[in-house]
Protein backbone atom coordinates (compact mmCIF):
# COMPACT_ATOMS: atom_id res chain seq x y z
CA UNK A 1 0.00 0.00 0.00
CA UNK A 2 1.51 3.10 -1.00
CA UNK A 3 1.16 6.06 1.36
CA UNK A 4 0.75 10.10 0.20
CA UNK A 5 2.91 12.20 2.48
CA UNK A 6 1.94 15.79 2.54
CA UNK A 7 4.12 18.00 3.98
CA UNK A 8 2.94 20.64 7.03
CA UNK A 9 4.68 23.24 8.97
CA UNK A 10 3.58 23.64 12.40
CA UNK A 11 4.80 26.05 15.29
CA UNK A 12 5.60 24.75 18.26
CA UNK A 13 7.11 26.95 21.40
CA UNK A 14 10.44 26.79 21.87
CA UNK A 15 10.27 25.08 25.68
CA UNK A 16 8.32 21.90 23.89
CA UNK A 17 11.03 21.87 21.18
CA UNK A 18 13.52 21.28 23.62
CA UNK A 19 11.86 18.53 25.74
CA UNK A 20 10.65 16.72 22.30
CA UNK A 21 14.42 17.08 21.38
CA UNK A 22 15.90 15.14 24.69
CA UNK A 23 12.65 12.34 23.93
CA UNK A 24 13.94 12.06 20.34
CA UNK A 25 17.94 12.05 21.41
CA UNK A 26 16.85 9.32 23.66
CA UNK A 27 15.03 7.02 21.19
CA UNK A 28 17.89 7.82 18.78
CA UNK A 29 16.08 9.86 16.38
CA UNK A 30 15.92 13.00 14.96
CA UNK A 31 13.27 15.69 16.13
CA UNK A 32 11.17 15.21 12.84
CA UNK A 33 11.07 11.54 12.77
CA UNK A 34 10.24 11.21 16.45
CA UNK A 35 7.27 14.16 16.09
CA UNK A 36 6.29 12.42 12.89
CA UNK A 37 6.15 9.11 14.85
CA UNK A 38 4.32 10.51 17.85
CA UNK A 39 1.67 12.64 15.79
CA UNK A 40 1.27 8.94 13.70
CA UNK A 41 0.66 6.81 16.44
CA UNK A 42 -1.96 9.14 18.30
CA UNK A 43 -4.11 9.47 14.78
CA UNK A 44 -3.71 5.44 14.41
CA UNK A 45 -4.82 5.11 18.11
CA UNK A 46 -8.21 7.32 17.26
CA UNK A 47 -11.13 6.15 16.24
CA UNK A 48 -13.47 8.54 14.04
CA UNK A 49 -17.40 7.76 14.02
CA UNK A 50 -19.19 9.67 11.41
CA UNK A 51 -22.90 9.08 12.17
CA UNK A 52 -25.69 10.10 9.69
CA UNK A 53 -27.63 11.03 12.95
CA UNK A 54 -27.87 15.46 12.74
CA UNK A 55 -29.35 15.24 16.33
CA UNK A 56 -27.13 16.95 18.80
CA UNK A 57 -28.22 15.31 21.60
CA UNK A 58 -28.61 12.03 19.28
CA UNK A 59 -32.39 11.00 19.84
CA UNK A 60 -32.70 7.65 18.05
CA UNK A 61 -35.29 8.83 16.21
CA UNK A 62 -32.87 10.02 13.64
CA UNK A 63 -31.81 6.45 13.47
CA UNK A 64 -34.05 5.05 11.22
CA UNK A 65 -33.47 5.11 8.05
CA UNK A 66 -37.32 5.77 7.12
CA UNK A 67 -37.26 8.51 9.32
CA UNK A 68 -33.67 9.76 7.78
CA UNK A 69 -35.35 9.53 4.26
CA UNK A 70 -38.41 11.35 5.24
CA UNK A 71 -35.95 14.29 6.42
CA UNK A 72 -34.13 14.33 3.56
CA UNK A 73 -37.06 14.23 1.22
CA UNK A 74 -38.39 17.25 3.05
CA UNK A 75 -35.20 19.11 2.78
CA UNK A 76 -35.05 18.35 -1.38
CA UNK A 77 -38.54 19.18 -1.13
CA UNK A 78 -38.10 22.86 0.50
CA UNK A 79 -34.74 23.13 -2.03
CA UNK A 80 -37.44 22.80 -4.93
CA UNK A 81 -39.33 25.34 -3.55
CA UNK A 82 -42.12 22.97 -2.63
CA UNK A 83 -42.50 23.78 1.14
CA UNK A 84 -43.36 26.43 3.13
CA UNK A 85 -41.31 27.47 6.70
CA UNK A 86 -43.63 28.64 8.85
CA UNK A 87 -43.02 31.61 12.09
CA UNK A 88 -43.74 29.98 15.31
CA UNK A 89 -46.61 32.95 15.22
CA UNK A 90 -48.11 31.48 11.86
CA UNK A 91 -48.19 28.19 13.37
CA UNK A 92 -50.15 29.19 16.73
CA UNK A 93 -52.61 30.82 14.77
CA UNK A 94 -53.12 28.05 12.49
CA UNK A 95 -53.43 25.66 15.58
CA UNK A 96 -56.18 28.31 17.09
CA UNK A 97 -53.88 28.91 19.92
Amino acid sequence: METTIKRKNIDLPVDVLQKLSLMAVAQGRSLKAYIEQLLIAKANSVTIEVRENPSPSGDKWFDDAENMESVRRGIQEMDDGKGKAYTIDEIRERLGL
